[in-house]
């Protein structure tokens, strides 16, 4: 492969405010307050309407959009790009929830090219903050079927059905298509997903907007979506390891990694054939591109690493710091 002409890419965070949102976003990345309600921080985004915008270095102001049809190939890889074109295919966030979210599911690739010309929606939680008593609902106690879904959302028990979970720090939570999920009030994790914005909603806890009103359900849609016998719900616990990368989680959608970073650490990332995204789950970095050029990435940033480069070393600024990467 020709040396990379694209250098490390930061991008300027998105931030989200909704009812269920806090301030922890703003506090763990060391920012000014963005807000009282600010729930999600989408850090890298292809997404219509909330594109990600390069916020430093040369590229300073360019989409990622924009990067991935003039440069598609070199951030990509050949391999992914000759599957996926010049659409990213990941959707990163962090995720603040003071309140409880709505149950809700997602459509598999089939069933969301299907019905509304998208990817579907498989995605991962990195448990980063949880407060204590934080809970989420993944999976079923046991298995049901379509009708007696439809009876409990109607009767609002399809709680009492759901997997309950207390998240420790280094939990991972994967969530494929069509498992029935909730994050709970207290968490602060990170999300790794498809790059999807297709959701249904199945229950909202009779809750309603400033106006009265409930919110927009989508019962019919998800009763296809729903993985009915999806009763084996586990946990997933981590701890880091100085220079060693630990594969959490694998599937045909990502692969993601959890690293502790003491001094300096070389990442070799020409075997992947992919783009990298790395992100601090904990503590500041610097960042050295095989060219010598240096990206600062502090406590709660993410940055895209081009397939191009090859290798990526990584210095704690402190004592150490907790990196997790994401790839394809």
């Amino acid at each position: 492969m020709q040396p990379s002409k694209l250098p490390i890419l930061k991008f300027t965070p998105i931030f989200k405010s909704v009812l269920w949102g806090g301030k922890r976003i703003a506090q763990f990345k060391n920012m000014p307050p963005q807000g009282d309600h600010v729930g999600e921080s989408w850090e890298l985004s292809p997404m219509k309407g909330n594109e990600s915008v390069v916020s430093e270095g040369p590229m300073k102001g360019r989409t990622l959009p924009e990067l991935m049809i003039s440069d598609g190939e070199e951030i990509m890889g050949k391999r992914l790009y000759a599957n996926y074109g010049d659409k990213f295919p990941l959707l990163i966030k962090f995720i603040d929830s003071t309140d409880d979210l709505s149950i809700q599911v997602h459509p598999d690739d089939e069933l969301a090219a299907k019905r509304h010309n998208s990817l579907g929606k498989t995605e991962m939680w990195f448990s980063v903050l949880p407060a204590e008593g934080a809970y989420l609902y993944a999976g079923f106690k046991k298995q049901i079927t379509p009708e007696q879904f439809r009876a409990m959302v109607a009767d609002n028990t399809i709680v009492d059905v759901l997997g309950k979970f207390y998240p420790k720090r280094g939990d991972m939570f994967f969530l494929p298509a069509g498992r029935v999920h909730s994050i709970g009030r207290g968490n602060f994790v990170l999300e790794i997903q498809e790059a999807s914005d297709i959701t249904y909603r199945i229950y909202d806890y009779d809750r309603r907007d400033a106006q009265g009103n409930p919110r927009q359900l989508h019962i019919e849609e998800s009763v296809d979506s729903i993985t009915y016998n999806d009763t084996e719900m586990t946990v997933d616990h981590f701890e880091p390891k100085a220079g060693e990368e630990i594969v959490m989680e694998s599937c045909p959608f990502f692969t993601t990694t959890l690293m502790e970073i003491e001094g300096t650490t070389t990442l070799k990332l020409a075997g992947r054939d992919s783009f990298s995204v790395v992100i601090s789950t904990r503590g500041n970095a610097v960042l050295t591109a095989p060219d010598g050029s240096k990206t600062i990435l502090n406590q709660g940033e993410t940055v895209l690493v081009p397939a191009s480069m090859e290798s990526l070393d990584i210095t704690a600024s402190g004592d150490s710091c907790e990196i997790v990467t994401t790839y394809i």
